[in-house]
């Protein structure tokens, strides 16, 4: 017999964000003012770092008005100099004077975010912001989640299953929104991958890893497979499933 899990879902930073809880808090008092103190944080970081609200601190920026600096940006900066770097540029929150921190802010959100649930006893919890999942067991031998990864071909179907206990996976591509991902050195859409998805220990590392191979097209497979401790795989365009694993990969 499973245990039984308790779920809920909000709207914030126009994405689902959603939690299953299982074990001692899995629809307890403690579990569901977690969750309530959760969806403050992400809606604190949505109101500093939101593209789309104007009074955000990323819009006053924009408009060259002055505006305290938000918690947490000299660490959100300095993560996307590194994608920056370690990417070889494919990956870059600058479009000339233009600051958009989305790719790095939603993953770091989320994964500090997360945090709080550790602090239910005896209870596991898997956070998902847009689909993007960080996973803890208490137990770290216990039942691990079961994280399933979506066909970007045919979003009715899935391409994998994957165990997560304690660790998180990422997932970029072009099936819901398109074409919205470019190589910020050409500017352009990359061709040849239709889904790239990263496993790590870190969401804030996967997801920006996700994004920066998306951006390398063909190219982001074997960057990543220079990643120390990562794994996951690919989907072309065609329809070919690749996957990979780092000689150190992370173990869930």
């Amino acid at each position: 017999m499973t245990d039984p899990v308790w779920r809920a879902v909000e709207q914030v930073m126009g994405l689902p964000i959603s939690v299953a809880l299982r074990g001692r808090h899995a629809g307890s008092p403690a579990g569901a003012a977690t969750w309530a103190a959760v969806v403050d944080d992400l809606r604190a970081v949505d109101a500093a770092y939101s593209s789309y609200l104007p009074d955000s601190w990323v819009s006053r920026r924009r408009r060259g008005e002055d505006a305290p600096a938000p918690e947490g940006l000299g660490e959100v900066l300095d993560l996307a100099e590194q994608a920056r770097r370690q990417s070889g540029g494919a990956f870059d929150v600058r479009r000339g004077d233009v600051l958009d921190l989305d790719g790095v802010v939603k993953g770091w959100a989320v994964a500090r975010a997360a945090q709080r649930f550790r602090a239910l006893d005896e209870t596991d919890s898997c956070l998902s912001g847009g689909g993007d999942m960080a996973c803890w067991t208490a137990d770290p031998d216990g039942r691990p989640w079961e994280i399933g990864i979506e066909h970007p071909l045919d979003p009715g179907r899935l391409v994998a299953r994957v165990p997560v206990a304690r660790g998180a996976v990422a997932t970029s591509g072009t099936a819901h929104r398109g074409a919205h991902i470019v190589d910020a050195r050409t500017g352009l859409a990359p061709a040849g991958l239709a889904s790239v998805t990263v496993i790590g220990a870190d969401l804030t590392w996967v997801d920006i890893e996700a994004t920066a191979a998306f951006a390398l097209g063909v190219d982001g497979i074997d960057w990543l497979r220079a990643r120390p401790g990562r794994s996951g795989l690919v989907v072309h365009t065609d329809g070919t499933v690749e996957a990979w694993s780092s000689a150190d990969a992370y173990r869930s």
